[in-house]
């Protein structure tokens, strides 16, 4: 294995991706300028047989989905065994996905209609960020009855009763960030 270049944020991973187009690539969720999501949907949207692992410290089980949602073929931990990276290498390299066993048991564990619509993401970030309904409704410049009837399908959706449970268990799962 030769490793053809690294890149500091999603832009330049883009770029290097198109200048080298490496066999297999390494990305991370968190980076600057363009986060790992976006990046994986640039390079698969330009090169659609792109074999791409996320390598990450991010274990949310809507981290896993969305990255494998935008092509990723395989889903790391950093701290996992060396064996784990060199099976999830030469598996998408020879064309195939490989989930470790965690991130399997992580994706199995995600909650069945659980998927949030942009807006009550940007709600939910919102509710993590300490801002109240009627907060809410002004910087969205939506109703306040509007807000907490978002509120209530998130509450459902993720099933907690109150916005502290909510917060928790959206920043747990990677639906928001800090």
């Amino acid at each position: 294995m030769t490793v053809v270049g690294e890149a500091a944020n999603g832009e330049q991973a883009v770029a290097m991706f198109r200048q080298h187009r490496p066999h297999v690539t390494l990305m991370d969720l968190r980076m600057p300028t363009m986060d790992g999501v976006e990046a994986i949907r640039a390079i698969r949207s330009e090169f659609p047989d792109a074999g791409i692992i996320v390598l990450t410290t991010y274990q949310g089980d809507e981290d896993i989905h969305r990255a494998l949602k935008a092509g990723a073929q395989s889903y790391l931990l950093k701290g996992m065994a060396d064996v784990e990276l060199l099976a999830a290498i030469t598996n998408v390299h020879a064309g195939r996905r490989y989930l470790p066993q965690t991130v399997r048991e992580s994706l199995a564990n995600r909650p069945p209609n659980s998927e949030l619509s942009g807006r009550e993401l940007q709600i939910l970030g919102l509710i993590v960020k300490g801002l109240s309904n009627r907060q809410i409704g002004e910087t969205l410049e939506i109703a306040e009855a509007t807000v907490k009837w978002h509120v209530n399908i998130i509450f459902s959706r993720l099933n907690v009763s109150h916005r502290t449970q909510a917060a928790v268990t959206a920043l747990s799962r990677g639906l928001v960030e800090m």
